[in-house]
């Protein structure tokens, strides 16, 4: 007697204890559960990031152009980061050329990449190519 009685915790009198469930309990899955595994990209496909805030940027004048203005179609540079089995002339590091209205968006592990096909770039920037190179198929 003196003890006092949680109507949360404890069941009242006139009620039955809840009974055990007969099965186990479900395993806990990651909330998502491909933010822990290896990504690889297939074919002829380009994980690129763009870098920078897509908003206002500064012409070579440094004059100030806000993220609102008219721009007629503008091609836009990103950073590959991994490339498929098939692609034959960009390795992760170069940086792309490419048009961003052509373009896959996906999140993974909190970040934003781009997902291209090697025909969608127009041209490759890297230190490894050679002076005079003219990127042609030949």
């Amino acid at each position: 007697m003196g003890g006092t009685v949680d109507p949360v915790t404890d069941p009242a009198p006139d009620e039955p204890a809840p009974a055990a469930s007969p099965h186990p309990p479900a395993p806990a899955f990651p909330s998502n559960p491909v933010d822990k595994l290896p990504i690889k990209m297939l074919s002829d496909r380009i994980l690129v990031r763009i870098g920078g805030p897509e908003g206002e940027r500064r012409s070579t004048g440094g004059i100030l152009i806000p993220a609102t203005a008219q721009m007629g179609k503008r091609l836009a540079w990103a950073e590959v980061v991994a490339v498929g089995q098939n692609v034959r002339n960009m390795e992760p590091g170069d940086q792309v050329l490419f048009n961003p209205e052509d373009r896959y968006e996906v999140e993974v592990r909190g970040e934003d990449f781009v997902i291209l096909r090697e025909r969608d770039v127009h041209a490759v920037a890297a230190k490894r190519l050679e002076e005079g190179s003219t990127g042609l198929y030949l």
